[in-house]
């Protein structure tokens, strides 16, 4: 069983917001296949999907960004997976909106959602799908703007750039990381 992990908040109030992102995407793919995300285990919202004869679990945590490394920990034990089992979708800051980078490992980089899984899985690496939500304008927290609904401009982008993503995931679970970085990475 492979994970496919979107961060977000929980909430009404967090739907539409850049940090957010993680979650919409899992939606946009669950839609694509009929796939209800609304079973609660393990602290988060689940699907259970198939894809070319694989078996997926879309999963969408409900302890808010700060703690999203605990369900993923209880959905790894209670299905016998590991942490190459896992796909983690997220925003990024340091990435310009629109921008999708696929890596295998490496730091949090500053997302509290990513340092948790980190932490939960005690430093074992799992592939990450970073999308740009870029840099908040100058005298903007970062916290603060994260937690901001997509300004009109990047509103009208969103559509296209959660199916690129959602593409992306794909090209990684069915094609594998090599090729699937080659097609995403080098993308403007």
């Amino acid at each position: 069983m492979k994970l496919v992990v979107g961060l977000g908040n929980p909430g009404k109030k967090y739907e539409r917001t850049r940090h957010n992102l993680g979650f919409l995407i899992v939606d946009y793919i669950a839609r694509q296949d009929n796939v209800a995300v609304k079973r609660k285990l393990c602290g988060a919202s689940v699907g259970e999907w198939s894809n070319q004869g694989q078996k997926f679990l879309l999963v969408k945590p409900q302890t808010y960004m700060n703690r999203s490394g605990e369900p993923v920990k209880e959905l790894l034990r209670r299905f016998h997976a590991t942490a190459n089992d896992v796909v983690v979708v997220y925003d990024d800051l340091d990435l310009p909106f629109g921008r999708i980078r696929i890596r295998p490992k490496g730091s949090a980089g500053g997302h509290r959602g990513v340092l948790s899984i980190m932490e939960e899985l005690a430093g074992a690496s799992f592939y990450r799908v970073r999308v740009g939500i870029g840099r908040p304008p100058q005298g903007v927290d970062p916290v603060d703007y994260v937690l901001q609904p997509f300004n009109a401009g990047e509103t009208a982008a969103l559509g296209g750039v959660i199916a690129k993503a959602a593409e992306a995931v794909m090209s990684l679970l069915c094609e594998g990381s090599q090729r699937a970085m080659e097609r995403f990475n080098r993308a403007p």
